[in-house]
């Protein structure tokens, strides 16, 4: 589902009742556990976090207007669907976190390249994903994008 919205209170206020608490809850996790310096906004038309222009004036590479994404999530049709690309970028993070969702999670991990999808809102694992938010830094993912740009 495509949700138009200018702010993430917006956004969550337009999604169906039943996943509001949870999407409410995983943004306080990221937001709590997100090194400083990361922005939250709407990128997207999902609640993003994002690399600011002032600390990566480049922006988006296919975009350069917009600043450097680096995780969001959503209320999709069938699943809330979590988004990181350090998941992507970095196997041995990708590896980790498949590693550590069986021991927060009795459901079998959906996951695609950089996408999370969660079914059942009783099965999203808050506290890995906090664990997760903590994993790369601003500076870090900056690093780790560069040297993806430059491998192109």
């Amino acid at each position: 589902m495509k949700y138009s919205a200018a702010t993430p209170e917006e956004y969550i206020s337009q999604v169906p009742i039943k996943r509001q608490d949870a999407l409410k809850k995983l943004r306080t996790t990221i937001s709590e556990h997100l090194p400083s310096g990361f922005e939250e906004g709407i990128q997207y038309n999902m609640i993003g976090y994002y690399v600011p222009h002032d600390l990566y004036p480049g922006g988006y590479h296919c975009n350069p207007k917009e600043p450097l994404p680096f995780m969001s999530f959503a209320s999709q049709k069938n699943s809330i669907n979590l988004y990181h690309s350090g998941i992507y970028a970095v196997p041995e993070l990708n590896q980790w976190f498949v590693k550590e969702y069986p021991k927060h999670c009795k459901t079998k991990l959906d996951m695609g390249k950089s996408c999370i999808r969660f079914k059942k809102l009783d099965d999203i694992p808050f506290k890995l994903i906090g664990e997760l938010c903590t994993k790369l830094t601003p500076k870090q993912w900056i690093d780790i994008y560069e040297t993806n740009l430059k491998r192109k």
